[in-house]
This record gives C-alpha cells, sequence and structure tokens, in this order.
C-alpha cells in the first residue's frame, strides 16, 4: 500500500482534478453538440507546444504553455466565429477539419524535431505518472480561475449551449460569449495536454459527462454523477496501472472505456426493467 501511495499519489490527484472540471465542460460540449472540440482543441494546444519545442523550448517549460495557449485561443477565435457566421456547416465539421490540419502539421513539425517519436507519444498520452506536486498545485489554481469565471457568467454559458436562440434574442453577444467559452476551455486544455496527454484529456471530458447524462435528471445531479464516476475510474485506473506495471495514461484511458461500457449496459438494463 505504502508503494502504491509514493508512486500514484499524485498522478491520482492530478486526476480527480483533472476530472473536477472536464466534466463540468463535458455537459457543455454535450449539449452544444460539439463533442470533438475538446480533442480538436487539444491537438491544436500539442501542435503549439510542438512549435515550442522546436524553436528549442522545453515540453514543460512555460514557454511552451505559452506557445500552446496562444494556439488554442486562435482555436477559441474560429470555433466561435464558425457557429454564428456558416450556419449551413455544421459546427462539427469545422471542428474535424481543424483536428485533421492541426495533426497533420504537428506531425511535419514533429518530423523536424528531434526525438519525434517519443514527442508524439507524450503528446498522446502524457507523463501523468511523473507528475509533480509543483505541477499539481499550479493546475489546481487554473482550473479553480476558470471554475469562479464559469460560475460567475454561468447563465449566460448555459443559455447559449441550450438554447442559442433564446440567447440570441435576449440580445446576448453569442460569438463573444463563444468565444470567451472557449478560450477559457483553451485554458483548461493547456495544463492539462501537458501532464495527461490529449486521449486521457478527452476522456476525462466525455465518459463523465455521458454517464452523468445517463443517469442524472439535471445538471446538478449529471454533475455529481459524473464526478463520482469519473473520481472512482481515475483511482481504479491507476491502481491497476500499478498493479499491472502498464503505462499509466493508457491504463486510465481503457478504464473509462470500460466503464462507458458498463455504465450504458446498466442504463439499458434499468430502462427495460
Amino acid at each position: 500500500m505504502a508503494d502504491l501511495i509514493s508512486m500514484m499519489g499524485w498522478p491520482a490527484v492530478a486526476c480527480l482534478i483533472l476530472v473536477t472540471i472536464h466534466s463540468y465542460l463535458g455537459m457543455h460540449v454535450l449539449a452544444r453538440g460539439v463533442i470533438f472540440v475538446d480533442l480538436a482543441l487539444a491537438q491544436i494546444a500539442a501542435l503549439g507546444s510542438t512549435i515550442a519545442l522546436l524553436l528549442g523550448h522545453d515540453l514543460h517549460s512555460t514557454e511552451a504553455w505559452m506557445w500552446s495557449l496562444a494556439a488554442t485561443f486562435a482555436g477559441a477565435a474560429v470555433f466561435a466565429l464558425s457557429r454564428v457566421r456558416f450556419r449551413g456547416v455544421p459546427q462539427e465539421a469545422i471542428i474535424g477539419v481543424t483536428y485533421a490540419v492541426a495533426s497533420s502539421a504537428a506531425i511535419i513539425a514533429v518530423d523536424r524535431a528531434p526525438h519525434g517519436a517519443e514527442h508524439i507519444k507524450a503528446l498522446l498520452v502524457g507523463s501523468i505518472l511523473w507528475v509533480t506536486p509543483g505541477q499539481v498545485l499550479k493546475t489546481a489554481l487554473i482550473y479553480a480561475a476558470v471554475g469562479v469565471f464559469h460560475w460567475i457568467y454561468r447563465r449566460k454559458f448555459l443559455l447559449i449551449s441550450q438554447d442559442t436562440e433564446r440567447a440570441e434574442s435576449e440580445g446576448v453577444n453569442v460569438r463573444w460569449w463563444d468565444f470567451l467559452f472557449y478560450a477559457s476551455f483553451g485554458f483548461v486544455v493547456t495544463s492539462s495536454v501537458q501532464i495527461a496527454g490529449v486521449l486521457l484529456v478527452f476522456s476525462f471530458l466525455i465518459v463523465p459527462a455521458i454517464v452523468g447524462v445517463l443517469f442524472g435528471h439535471n445538471l446538478r445531479s449529471r454533475l455529481l454523477v459524473g464526478w463520482i464516476v469519473g473520481w472512482l475510474v481515475s483511482i481504479l485506473g491507476c491502481v491497476i496501472s500499478f498493479q499491472a506495471d502498464l503505462p499509466t495514461g493508457a491504463t486510465v484511458v481503457c478504464t473509462f472505456g470500460a466503464a462507458l461500457l458498463v455504465a450504458t449496459g446498466v442504463r439499458r438494463v434499468v430502462s427495460s426493467g
């Protein structure tokens, strides 16, 4: 037990923090119908850190973080404009194209970087096993600031996510508030990708939110269900990783996938009964 806590303690704490903010954002993502926006923003953040790497900065340096943040702000602007301006085109299509372009650009950039294969692996599954207390504290402070921001302006964010037409009729500047939503999303993703990688970040966002929708009846209950499931699955994934000597990030992702299968099965049984 002591070895487990020593090795997996801080990774587990990091998972709990990431699940808390991503589960909430996942509720917005599901309501907006932009399921892959997190994946796209995560890949854009990864592209920013890759550019920083080519410029000679360490992957976990402040400079790399700033490049990632700037890249996600650019992505936020694209996503905010695409919903309002291109009504004939589903926003998910714009998000998909953005993801493909960001992924391809990252591959091109990595091809010029030393140890490119290791960098690609780090971008996908992260290095959460080696997270430090300093990184956890910094991430918690950033997420707390984002959480306070969303709490203060929760009515506008929820209204736009749930009923865009009503928001427009009430005079809300949807384009501006969409940008603020995706920009705050970018703050979260920029930090989480450096710690957990693209795939784990996507799992934190979507799986707890889906389970919350399956078993919750309103936003509060859905958040509570999502948080509880996300926390438990994260801890379970870390324990499995330690016991089986498996890569932590990839193991937690697979554990989330298994949990979603179980949850949908339980929901089907409950509905049929």
